[in-house]
């Protein structure tokens, strides 16, 4: 019977042994794990190669006409006045129709624009002012809309590039092993695989910001609308009232 020790001790080599060999492989685990720990969020970036500089660029964009439209779109909601409205029922009861083009052509807001494009069309018929109060609306709401198609558009486009790059690090890695021969080692496929896998989170961290700041920006416009239909609804039930 074999010596207990000498069977231990055997076991141990072995182990040790296939210790070697998986460090030989893949390195040392803990200089692994070390290396893990010290990886930022910039690191994990530039291994993405340009196809995450270029959605860094598409997300940029997109943050800029969200926070210029956002502007543009609570600035026209916040010059919206409920004395305005007062006014010009005063001024068209009174029959000052001139006083009140005054008040609504030196109004810079998307609901004077309105009421002074229906002010200009008094004397014609109430469907004819309804329809130049709707066509100045719609080209009110068309300037508020304008560039957020763009956010969307980078929602969409953001995990589809980031696919690319994950087909590409793909190729890059299969690649690598073709020219590597018999020589292949670990390092050859982490590169292209690290490259697809970054790419692709890149890519779906920059459709769900996107997509969130879409619907957001979408919410503050379709209020801003609502409040535009409502003047709008106003002005033409004071044109019903009588003298």
């Amino acid at each position: 019977m074999m010596n207990p020790i000498l069977m231990i001790q055997s076991d141990l080599n072995a182990a040790q042994s296939v210790a070697d060999t998986f460090t030989s492989v893949v390195g040392d685990p803990a200089a692994a794990v070390a290396t893990a720990e010290k990886l930022s969020l910039l690191d994990m970036a530039t291994k993405g190669g340009w196809i995450m500089l270029l959605l860094v660029i598409l997300l940029a964009l997109a943050i800029y006409v969200f926070i210029e439209r956002y502007i543009v779109v609570a600035r026209a909601v916040k010059q919206e006045d409920h004395a305005f409205m007062g006014s010009i029922r005063q001024y068209i009861h009174n029959g000052n129709i001139d006083s009140a083009k005054q008040l609504a052509a030196g109004t810079d807001s998307p609901i004077a624009r309105m009421i002074h494009k229906g002010l200009s069309r008094l004397g014609r018929p109430l469907s004819d002012i309804q329809v130049a109060i709707e066509n100045q609306g719609k080209m009110e709401v068309a300037q508020l809309e304008r560039r957020v198609s763009l956010i969307a558009t980078v929602a969409s486009l953001g995990p589809m590039i980031g696919f690319l790059g994950t087909v590409t690090g793909m190729v890059k890695a299969f690649f690598q092993m073709a020219t590597a021969g018999n020589n292949i080692e670990i390092s050859l496929l982490a590169n292209g695989i690290y490259e697809a896998m970054v790419t692709t989170v890149g890519g779906l961290i920059v459709g769900i910001i996107c997509y969130f700041l879409y619907n957001l920006l979408v919410t503050h416009i379709n209020k801003a609308v609502m409040v535009i239909e409502s003047r709008a609804n106003e002005f033409m039930d004071l044109l019903h009232e009588p003298a």
